[in-house]
C-alpha cells in the first residue's frame, strides 16, 4: 500500500520509501499486542492513518532547522510520518497516553527515525519553544489555541508565520469563527482524491 504514498510523493529516496513501508509492518504488529489503532481501521492504515497526516506536507513546507510539536500524536500521528518526509526537521510528539508513546518510540526506532523524541505528559508540561504544533483532531481550537500560545517560536522563517495546523473532519466553520482573521482552513480532497477525504480539513491558525 506504499503506492498511496508514492502516488502522491514522486521525490522520495529509496531510504524513506522503506520508512514508510515498515510502518505497514510495525503498526499491525503491534496493534496485536495494544488497540492503537481501531481494530476496523488498521487495514486503512496507509490512507486514513499515514496520508492523512502527510496531508499537513503538502499544506507548508517545512523548512530545514524548524521545530515542531505533535501534540496528542496518540501511536505517532502526525508525528512519524511526517519525520520522515522531513529528515532535516525535529518533531517532539507528546501523548498523555503512556502505551501509545511507548508504541510510536519504538516504531520510530525501529525505523531509523533520528529526528523525533518523545513525551509522555500533558501540555502543561511541555517545555521548549516551536514553530509549529500540530495535531490530528485533538481538541477544540477555543481550548487548543491558549494551550499551546506560550510553546510557539516568535523566529518566523517557514512560509507561514509560526502557528497551529490542524486535521479535522466535518463541519469545523464554529471553531474556526473566532480565529477567522489568522486562520486558513483547506480541504484535503485538494490534495489527496480518495473517498475519505471528501469532509477532511486542515486548519492553519497563526499564533
Amino acid at each position: 500500500m506504499i503506492e498511496v504514498i508514492t502516488k502522491y510523493f514522486k521525490n522520495l529516496s529509496a531510504g524513506q520509501q522503506e520508512q514508510y513501508a515498515e510502518l505497514g509492518k510495525l503498526y499491525p504488529e503491534w496493534n496485536e499486542k495494544i488497540n492503537v489503532i481501531s481494530r476496523k481501521d488498521i487495514d486503512n492504515l496507509y490512507v486514513n492513518h499515514i496520508l492523512h497526516s502527510l496531508a499537513i506536507a503538502r499544506f507548508i513546507d517545512f523548512q530545514s532547522g524548524s521545530n515542531i510539536l505533535d501534540l496528542g500524536t496518540g501511536g505517532g500521528f502526525p508525528g512519524i510520518p511526517l519525520a520522515i518526509m522531513f529528515p532535516e526537521v525535529k518533531f517532539h510528539l507528546v501523548d498523555r497516553i503512556g502505551k501509545k508513546i511507548r508504541v510510536a518510540d519504538d516504531i520510530a526506532r525501529r525505523i531509523g527515525l533520528e529526528n523525533v523524541t518523545f513525551m509522555h505528559g500533558d501540555v502543561g508540561e511541555v517545555k521548549g519553544a516551536f514553530d509549529f504544533v500540530v495535531s490530528r483532531a485533538v481538541m477544540d481550537l477555543n481550548e487548543m489555541v491558549p494551550l499551546v500560545k506560550r510553546l510557539i517560536s516568535r523566529n518566523n522563517f517557514n512560509a507561514l508565520p509560526n502557528g497551529l495546523i490542524c486535521l479535522k473532519g466535518g463541519d469545523v466553520r464554529n471553531e474556526v469563527a473566532k480565529y477567522k482573521k489568522v486562520a486558513l482552513v483547506g480541504d484535503v480532497k485538494d490534495y489527496f482524491t480518495e473517498e475519505y477525504f471528501e469532509t477532511k480539513k486542515i486548519i492553519y491558525v497563526q499564533i
